[in-house]
């Protein structure tokens, strides 16, 4: 029987320590709780640093549409640190990593009629038939691997121009020579790698009189699905997350929507607005709908409420959902998809209430701009679902009296920087995602404009956020003390089910990314393993849980048909602990399975190209008095039920 009255203050466990004979856990699966919603398991992906190009996305140039001006002087790489939540420093791109093929000043930027963009690169061939051009460095090739690419051109009569690929033995092999005319063309070029390389390059040479424009390239491995890397995605399908917020975050807040729309090599490459670096624009809405079609997932969009007008929310929700017989439905179907994009959850802007956001603006102001834009929302769709922008404090105070009746939810996040001693670390989201739960059980009581409603929140960004940028900004390594954390944050969002209704976390590729990405290889990091064993194997009906835990943290549900018990242990101990279970109201078949994650230490790790160090293991296991929790792991146990 469902007994709402125990939440939340009897899903809670005691924390004090406890040594010695094993710990009796009950735990009553008569006494539930409001069922896990899986949008707890939701993803957050934005356009920043590695995470949808150098990550998700399988282009693999740089600048492909020359957003920087090609000079002679080759200087396309700065350094720079993150003083406030990151250390070390990291390189970024700050000039065109194309490099000249030929004599100074023979490469310049046509802004009168560029293919997109700004300017274009134009090659101009010296007199004494010397041929030039220009080169890209740093590819990563695979010795028999497929690619396959594109190029856009422009010339005089009688130019030639030669796309070729140099390995590391400084062998050119052409792919394809073609004579372009004075309209831009895309020739197609592909290739077998003969070797395996770490720094190959593609150039791009022309002969004969006159001058070539080159208007853009593209070089992407064959095997990509539409756009986005095959070993990516097989890592996204295991993960199985429910929902994908996107497309930021701060970047958001200065993004033009209508920019990722159209053919893709003409969509205007920008300077991200929020982060260090160039957008291509190449990830828009159709491919990231494309991307949540391949792996089974909702889309979550958010809308730039920052620098964007009402009527920019409006014209990108009608693009998205609008019939074919309104303006926008019909540029989506001259764009190639006539059907509506299935967007049912919309966030309204992004931390409105930082310095840091562009656009931010005071509360009153920022309540009449989110209503208007909610207002034209619900006039497109009056069956979409909105979540505001909140932070617990004033902001929520005032957003939740002024637009109750303009939110299906409200916005949380949380971030958290390192601590050394394991429990501590690992204690510090779960004890956020209580606190902020704490909060919003007292707005109910408070706020008058929540009377009657059961507004719950999207904890729509949350994660550990420190340490080096070895993966790009942002792209920190994670560790198994934070698996440690992600699993008691977890355990609190399950404690607070009827409260939290979603969670994304924060984020999903290489940007303080569940899955960490190299050139040529992917794989889960330590956050990510962990969100996957949940998503897969914890129950949806949490169940009541009491006792002495000590420093373990414990939690418990029931599958969704209740055939089967699952139970979650969190050991952030160097030792192992044991614990007997005291399971009421329901009897165990007398064998289960265990899944343990765990490595070597605290701060063992996972990374691309090389074999993990976090694993899980799954085995057999039959009921006995006491079980087992290695010292640093999270450990999973399934009992069938009679």
């Amino acid at each position: 029987m469902k007994q709402p009255a125990l939440f939340p203050s009897a899903f809670l466990l005691f924390s004090f320590a406890c040594w010695g004979a094993p710990r009796t856990i009950a735990i009553d699966t008569a006494r539930t709780g409001t069922p896990i919603s899986p949008y707890i398991y939701g993803q957050f992906i934005e356009h920043l640093g590695r995470g949808v190009y150098g990550g998700l996305w399988a282009e693999m140039l740089e600048d492909r549409k020359f957003f920087f001006i090609i000079r002679d002087r080759y200087a396309p790489w700065g350094t720079t640190s993150d003083p406030n939540w990151g250390s070390g420093s990291y390189d970024y791109l700050q000039g065109s990593p194309w490099k000249v093929i030929g004599p100074p000043n023979t490469v310049s930027m046509d802004t009168d009629n560029p293919f997109t963009g700004i300017h274009s690169p134009v090659e101009h061939l010296p007199k004494n038939g010397a041929s030039v051009g220009i080169s890209q460095e740093g590819l990563a090739l695979v010795q028999g691997r497929a690619y396959t690419g594109r190029v856009v051109l422009a010339s005089d009569p009688g130019v030639s121009v030669v796309v070729r690929m140099v390995g590391d033995s400084a062998e050119a092999a052409p792919l394809t020579e073609v004579r372009p005319d004075r309209q831009y063309k895309t020739f197609s070029f592909q290739f077998v790698s003969p070797s395996t390389s770490d720094n190959a390059r593609i150039e791009i040479v022309g002969t004969g009189a006159g001058s070539f424009e080159i208007g853009a390239l593209s070089l992407m491995p064959a095997d990509a699905l539409n756009g986005w890397r095959r070993d990516v995605v097989a890592l996204l399908k295991e993960l199985d997350s429910p929902i994908y917020r996107w497309p930021g975050g701060n970047f958001v807040s200065g993004y033009n929507w209508r920019d990722g729309i159209g053919g893709r090599d003409t969509r205007p490459p920008r300077q991200n607005p929020a982060w260090r670096g160039v957008e291509s624009n190449d990830v828009g809405i159709h491919e990231f709908m494309d991307l949540m079609s391949m792996i089974g997932a909702e889309p979550y969009v958010s809308l730039n409420t920052g620098l964007g007008t009402v009527q920019d929310a409006a014209g990108e929700v009608e693009y998205c959902v609008g019939p074919t017989i309104t303006p926008m439905g019909k540029l989506r179907a001259d764009n190639g998809h006539p059907d509506p994009f299935p967007v049912h959850w919309w966030a309204v802007g992004n931390e409105m209430y930082g310095q840091w956001q562009l656009g931010n603006m005071p509360l009153d102001q920022y309540v009449r701009k989110h209503n208007s834009v909610v207002d034209a929302i619900r006039r497109i769709d009056p069956t979409a679902h909105v979540v505001a922008v909140g932070a617990v404090g004033p902001w929520d105070e005032g957003i939740l009296a002024g637009s109750a009746d303009h939110m299906d939810l409200i916005s949380e996040h949380i971030y958290r920087k390192e601590q050394l001693d394991v429990d501590a670390h690992s204690r510090q989201l779960a004890d956020d995602i209580e606190r902020i739960a704490r909060t919003h059980r007292n707005y109910r009581t408070t706020i008058p404009a929540l009377a009657g409603r059961n507004l719950r929140i999207a904890m729509d960004e949350w994660n550990y956020w420190y340490g080096r940028y070895i993966y790009g900004e942002l792209g920190v390594q994670y560790h198994l003390k934070d698996a440690l954390g992600i699993a008691r944050g977890l355990h609190a969002f399950f404690r607070n089910s009827d409260l939290y209704f979603m969670a994304n976390y924060a984020q999903t590729v290489n940007v303080i990314g569940a899955i960490k990405t190299s050139r040529t290889d992917a794989t889960f990091d330590t956050t990510g393993l962990v969100l996957s064993l949940y998503r897969n194997r914890f129950g949806s009906i949490p169940v009541l849980v009491s006792g002495t835990a000590g420093k373990l943290d414990i939690s418990a549900a029931l599958t969704e048909d209740g055939k089967a018990l699952t139970v979650a242990v969190v050991n952030p101990q160097p030792l192992p602990d044991d614990i007997s279970l005291d399971v009421r109201t329901a009897a165990l078949s007398g064998q289960g399975t265990r899944w343990i994650l765990t490595g070597p230490d605290p701060m063992s790790d996972n990374q691309p190209g090389k074999p993990p160090t976090v694993t899980i293991t799954e085995s057999a296991l039959s009921i006995v008095p006491s079980l087992q929790v290695p010292a640093y792991s999270v450990t999973l146990f399934r009992f069938e039920l009679k």
